[in-house]
């Protein structure tokens, strides 16, 4: 079952961020979900199995330059998250579909997405799901 998470539900998504955003702790993360719950312009969406949260995906307006769309705002799948035990049973398309849904209901005619260049999993996910790769790109920082 897929639901749209609630402030109240910000530490379940923080329990699955943390595995895959693993620079951040549970406590950051779910004070970022805390945050973003409350906003208009985000949502978290949950995977839930027998009550349990398995999975997760947030999402987000964008109203900036998002790369290969030509409108304004554009949903965007921020992240997307489902455990190992979990996988290969159509849970991740499920919470897409809801991402893209919440986004269509706010007007969005686009959606978007990103994954690490070497993320050979993500990127398969995301063409499996019907995007289409906008460009690659590889960035540069220098300290002054």
């Amino acid at each position: 079952m897929i639901v749209h998470a609630g402030v109240c539900d910000a530490a379940s998504a923080a329990a699955l961020a943390v595995q895959m955003w693993k620079s951040s702790t549970e406590e950051e993360l779910t004070a970022e979900f805390e945050s973003m719950i409350s906003r208009e312009d985000a949502a978290v969406f949950l995977a839930l199995e027998e009550d349990r949260a398995v999975g997760f995906a947030q999402c987000q307006l964008r109203r900036d330059y998002v790369e290969g769309t030509s409108s304004s705002p554009v949903g965007y799948l921020e992240g997307i998250f489902v455990e190992e035990a979990f996988r290969q049973q159509g849970i991740a398309a499920a919470l897409l579909s809801a991402c893209e849904q919440w986004a269509k209901e706010l007007g969005c005619t686009e959606f978007a997405s990103d994954c690490e260049i070497e993320n050979d999993e993500s990127l398969a996910f995301h063409l499996k799901m019907g995007f289409c790769e906008a460009n690659r790109i590889i960035c540069f920082t220098k300290a002054l």
